[in-house]
């Protein structure tokens, strides 16, 4: 006998059994080998690709007030996080405080003081906004961290960019969210942060460089600088610039030993020479230690260039 075929608000992701009743699907169908069980209550078609919110979405149709926060809300948001977070792979479920926590296998259970406007819906799943997620980070991450979660959820640079990107959040915003959770946990910490963020990183690792290079005693560098070649046309794209002695940084990530990377490198460094700047090259090694080797390759160039220390 042929299985009844799933709608596809459940078919695309996870669903719970509760789901599946609304839908008029008999509980006889949920218990199908097509489907996973991966939680009490909680189904997904066996060979699914589902990701991000729809791979979460049973998780708050468990009831009317669950909403995903944290880390898990910071992955949906795609938030630069560091490579330590990818070792908590739990669910992060918040209910409003008053309520009780959730408990389950493999999730994070969270009470929050959640006001209006604190959580969104994101294909069809209730999760806290990008400030929310700002705001709660702060009790998990390190303030360098933070900083760079901050970076990732205001970056955006404009159609003169090989790559435009609208921001998903702004520091005023950010800043309003601190300002309604004046109590809430580690707040000192993230208008510790917020005092840091700035707008172009598009990777924790190019947060770190720029934070790096202040703490060093080094002037901030701009993000979201163009170089503009002779003939009125973007020619380079910094990840940070010092546009008045024209040194320009790049980080150089994991996507670096991507086949023909390296021959795109050689052509930045080519056009970084014509258009008459110096560039510095700097990798996840040159941003360990209490020293990082960074700031010492960054403050050599911009001497060479004529900058004086103050």
């Amino acid at each position: 006998m042929r299985r009844l075929e799933l709608p596809t608000l459940l078919a695309d992701g996870s669903f719970s059994v509760l789901a599946a009743d609304a839908a008029g699907i008999p509980r006889k169908r949920t218990r199908a080998q097509d489907l996973i069980t991966v939680s009490r209550g909680i189904r997904i078609p066996a060979g699914s690709s589902a990701q991000g919110a729809a791979a979460l979405r049973a998780y708050c149709q468990l009831d009317a007030c669950t909403v995903l926060c944290h880390l898990t809300a910071a992955r949906i948001w795609r938030v630069g996080l560091p490579a330590w977070a990818d070792g908590d792979w739990r669910v992060h479920l918040a209910r409003p405080r008053g309520g009780s926590i959730p408990k389950r296998v493999n999730v994070a259970g969270h009470r929050l003081a959640l006001k209006p406007g604190d959580v969104v819906m994101l294909d069809g799943v209730r999760v806290t906004s990008p400030e929310r997620t700002f705001l709660d980070l702060a009790a998990t991450l390190p303030l360098d961290d933070l900083v760079a979660a901050g970076d990732s959820l205001v970056s955006e640079h404009g159609p003169e960019f090989p790559s435009p990107r609208a921001a998903l959040s702004s520091i005023e915003a950010l800043t309003r969210m601190l300002l309604q959770h004046p109590g809430a946990r580690n707040i000192r910490r993230g208008r510790d942060a917020l005092g840091f963020v700035r707008v172009g990183a598009d990777s924790p690792p190019e947060t770190h460089l720029r934070l790096a290079v202040v703490r060093g005693g080094l002037p901030e560098p701009q993000l979201n600088f163009v170089v503009w070649g002779p003939t009125g046309a973007p020619e380079l794209w910094p990840d940070a610039a010092y546009p008045a002695f024209g040194v320009a940084l790049q980080y150089d990530g994991v996507h670096h030993g991507e086949p023909g990377q390296h021959l795109r490198d050689i052509g930045r460094a080519r056009t970084t020479d014509r258009l008459g700047w110096v560039e510095v090259r700097v990798s996840k090694e040159d941003l360990t230690g209490e020293r990082p080797a960074a700031v010492g390759r960054v403050r050599r160039a911009l001497l060479s260039r004529g900058w004086t220390p103050r």
